[in-house]
């Protein structure tokens, strides 16, 4: 077993345990906001089970997936001797984009959870089904991007 096949793994690991959060904190928003008016018992559970789930498994497995993937990129740069180049490819600005998508996404959910901590629901239950499946889409194109390295020189 090499370093970096073991930066690797946790890496994918990371990003399984993020991704898991991301599409299920939208549809505790759904049912959040069709179900629980504000300052409700009901409420109140909703708010507790919402931050469990940014606090204790979102944040810390996007925490982790940036970190082991700046790990990787440095294995790359100073280990496996290709240089910064590889960052410029197409399939690598790809990954890089649909990384810094889901981190913002995973902003916008953070976001609205501190409005629904104010008692406010920023959006429909609708516009969280229809938005559910945002963080996996994403993750499709970075791994297909990174499996299929398109356009590498």
């Amino acid at each position: 077993m090499s370093l970096y096949d073991l930066l690797r793994g946790l890496h994918i690991i990371a990003v399984i345990a993020w991704m898991a959060g991301m599409m299920y904190l939208p549809r505790l928003y759904a049912y959040h906001t069709e179900t629980a008016p504000p300052g409700t018992e009901f409420d109140a559970h909703f708010l507790v089970w919402e931050r469990k789930l940014l606090k204790i498994i979102i944040n810390p497995a996007m925490t982790l997936t940036w970190l082991l993937g700046l790990s990787l990129i440095w294995f790359h740069v100073t280990q496996a001797g290709r240089g910064w180049s590889f960052l410029a490819q197409p399939w690598m600005l790809t990954k890089l984009a649909a990384v810094i998508a889901l981190s913002g996404w995973h902003g916008f959910l953070a976001g609205a959870y501190r409005k629904f901590v104010a008692g406010d629901r920023p959006k429909s239950g609708k516009f969280w089904r229809a938005t559910n499946e945002i963080p996996f889409l994403l993750a499709v194109v970075a791994v297909l991007a990174v499996t299929l390295q398109f356009g590498d020189r």
